[in-house]
């Protein structure tokens, strides 16, 4: 079944080919969900609330631009509308503490995706949405500052406090990697 086969199909509501549109792009966007979700659970909520908007808002698609990218936008979207919806955002750690120290690019490559994702998975909420919105989807700090209704000062030190976290999650699996080594 073509792209072109599946819209036209799910425009006319026939459940088979919204089985096989789910089929075909739900891993992908369970990835992007995860990377906003506080658990798995709340991954696949918001998985499962990306479709449902997917599938009622399919007619709004124009054919311009990839339809992956229109249903990763819906997926984003709905991600960060669940967050403003907890009202996360006022959550702070103390970061003042950590000195910034250089990791070793050895330990980052030594570092397979799912635990580079797990690393991300764990940072405070608003860390993780700012730092999912700009160093991975490439939202500028006024983008991610509209969306999240926060000012771009805070969207720039979210960033900072959660590339330092991570830098600092990073350098105490660099110690353990070479302790290990050590053995």
């Amino acid at each position: 079944m073509t792209e072109n086969d599946l819209i036209k199909g799910c425009l006319k509501h026939d459940r088979t080919y919204q089985q096989a549109l789910f089929q075909r792009y739900a891993g992908k966007m369970l990835t992007v969900c995860r990377r906003y979700a506080r658990h798995e659970m709340e991954a696949e909520d918001l998985l499962q609330d990306t479709f449902i908007k997917v599938f009622s808002n399919i007619e709004k698609f124009k054919q311009k631009g990839s339809f992956e990218g229109w249903i990763r936008r819906i997926a984003v979207n709905t991600s960060i509308k669940n967050y403003q919806k907890h009202s996360f955002q006022k959550e702070r750690i103390g970061l003042e503490d950590y000195e910034d120290e250089t990791v070793d690019p050895e330990a980052i490559s030594n570092l397979s995706e799912e635990e580079l994702l797990t690393l991300i998975s764990e940072l405070p909420d608003g860390y993780r949405v700012v730092f999912n919105l700009y160093a991975i989807e490439g939202f500028s700090h006024k983008e991610i500052a509209e969306q999240l209704n926060i000012g771009e000062s805070t969207s720039r030190s979210q960033l900072v406090k959660a590339r330092k976290l991570l830098q600092s999650r990073i350098l105490d699996m660099q110690k353990i990697f070479y302790e290990q080594e050590e053995d």
